[in-house]
């Protein structure tokens, strides 16, 4: 029984799948072009617009990050600029600062330095007046004290001995006094 189908089978012709058919490639050809038409319509037609519009929003979003990337530069050197003017004006204000201290302190000292020698002034004045005064009091003192010793000579009426003895002793008698 084997022999015989080896027989029959032999015999039977085998159909090649790799022959043409006219049939058969004009309705793969024209199935492929529908599915061809409905993938392009409804799957890569989107699928395109869908790449390009993403690809379009990254490029916009890339400028504007690169964008906002250069401001941020320019906020950040327009910052430290600020921030070095800032430092320069707040030197100039400390330096008018000292230099105001340092003139004030000078015409403090200038001004007590002035008082000093005013009151200085004021008290060597006070004192040669008091000089002045005790001279004249003593002046007077002295005149009336010469005046008594005149008067104690004359009344005495003595010899000249006698007068420079009562003088000698009226000096000896003042610096006692």
């Amino acid at each position: 029984m084997m022999n015989l189908m080896i027989i029959l089978a032999a015999e039977t012709p085998t159909p090649m799948l790799l022959d043409p058919k006219a049939g058969l490639f004009f309705w793969t050809v024209v199935v492929f072009g529908i599915v061809l038409f409905i993938l392009w319509r409804y799957a890569w037609g989107p699928i395109s617009k869908a790449l390009i519009q993403r690809e379009q929003t990254i490029d916009k979003s890339i400028k504007r990050a690169e964008r906002a990337l250069d401001e941020a530069r320019q906020i950040a050197s327009d910052n430290e600029q600020a921030r070095r003017e800032a430092e320069i004006e707040a030197q100039k204000i400390l330096r008018g600062a000292k230099e105001t201290a340092e003139k004030m302190r000078t015409e403090q000292l200038e001004n007590t330095q002035s008082q000093v020698e005013t009151m200085l002034g004021q008290a060597r004045d006070e004192i040669e007046q008091e000089k002045k005064r005790a001279l004249k009091d003593l002046r007077e003192e002295v005149a009336g004290l010469a005046i008594e010793a005149a008067e104690k000579v004359v009344s005495a009426n003595m010899d000249s001995g006698q007068n420079r003895k009562i003088v000698d002793e009226f000096i000896s008698g003042l610096s006692e006094n």
